[in-house]
């Protein structure tokens, strides 16, 4: 098996588009979508900070603006977004967040086992909570190379 490349700032530099997001359930080995199929999402990772946005494939449209009640709830649980500044480490980058769609998030690190291979981004979550669930899960999110 070869090396693993050492991760820099310089090869996560840049757009990232979404290609999968799968979680795997600690207890039963159970894999499962986390935004149900195909969501749509990037991480754009800056100079100076890296934000994501990803949406499930399938939100609704609210009926009216403001959305009622339960439109709101839907739509808050079907998206996943942060942003803040991080940190490259050899085998991780570690997202320090200042700013969270769920706020619980905000103050809080991401640490993300990193491999990247030609255009290909795969970050891996450690064991925790889902924070759509509860259930303590390995997450795991696939990209491909957007933009430099």
């Amino acid at each position: 098996m070869a090396a693993t490349t050492p991760l820099t700032r310089d090869l996560v530099l840049g757009s990232w588009r979404m290609i999968s997001w799968t979680y795997r359930v600690v207890a039963t080995g159970e894999k499962r979508d986390a935004l149900g199929q195909n969501p749509r999402g990037f991480i754009v990772y800056a100079p100076e900070r890296v934000m994501i946005l990803v949406l499930n494939n399938h939100r609704k449209r609210p009926l009216r603006l403001p959305p009622a009640d339960d439109e709101k709830i839907a739509l808050f649980d079907t998206m996943f977004a942060y942003s803040g500044t991080y940190t490259v480490e050899p085998d991780r980058v570690i997202h320090h967040l200042d700013m969270s769609w769920n706020e619980a998030w905000s103050g809080t690190e991401q640490v993300r086992f990193c491999t990247i291979e030609g255009n290909i981004l795969t970050l891996t979550a450690p064991p925790a909570k889902n924070p759509l669930d509860g259930r303590e899960v390995v997450h795991e999110v696939i990209y491909e190379r957007a933009t430099r």
